[in-house]
């Protein structure tokens, strides 16, 4: 497993292969979606879809992502996380050999009492950085904490 991580360019977390749908008979690309738990919330799983470009000097940059609560989220979880505003890069693969990648960033809403999984290219494709959002509310489980204030 370690060897098909390092081969396919992982350089954190080491997701597991779920599902593979070809784009078609005529093409080399498939679209792939990997889980990939949370290395710090571990009650966390994200699955990020992407396209693979087998034999193809491509440069794909659509993803999407979804994250959820898989399991127990606790205090001792979030004590271990980046609050800042900019959170921290959880996941982060080689996407071609044209030195793009996909990061997916953890940033903690403490005001909502959200984690929020941000996928994102690092180069520029058509004028655009593709990016796609998640969120996993900490209602309903030990790491939630009521608001302060109230609006």
């Amino acid at each position: 497993m370690v060897a098909a991580c390092l081969s396919a360019g992982l350089l954190a977390g080491c997701g597991d292969d779920v599902g593979k749908v070809s784009l078609g008979l005529f093409t080399t690309k498939d679209v792939i979606i990997d889980a990939k738990h949370d290395p710090k919330i571990p009650g966390v799983t994200c699955h990020i879809s992407r396209i693979e470009a087998n034999l193809d000097l491509a440069d794909p940059s659509d993803m999407s992502i979804s994250c959820r609560q898989t399991g127990p989220i606790s205090q001792a979880d979030l004590a271990s996380i980046d609050m800042g505003k900019n959170g921290e890069v959880v996941f982060k693969e080689s996407l071609s050999i044209l030195f793009k990648s996909l990061k997916v960033r953890r940033i903690f809403d403490a005001e909502n009492q959200t984690l929020l999984y941000l996928s994102y290219s690092t180069k520029e494709t058509n004028g655009s950085h593709k990016h796609a959002l998640s969120t996993v509310p900490l209602y309903g489980t030990a790491a939630w904490q009521k608001p302060l204030t109230t609006k």
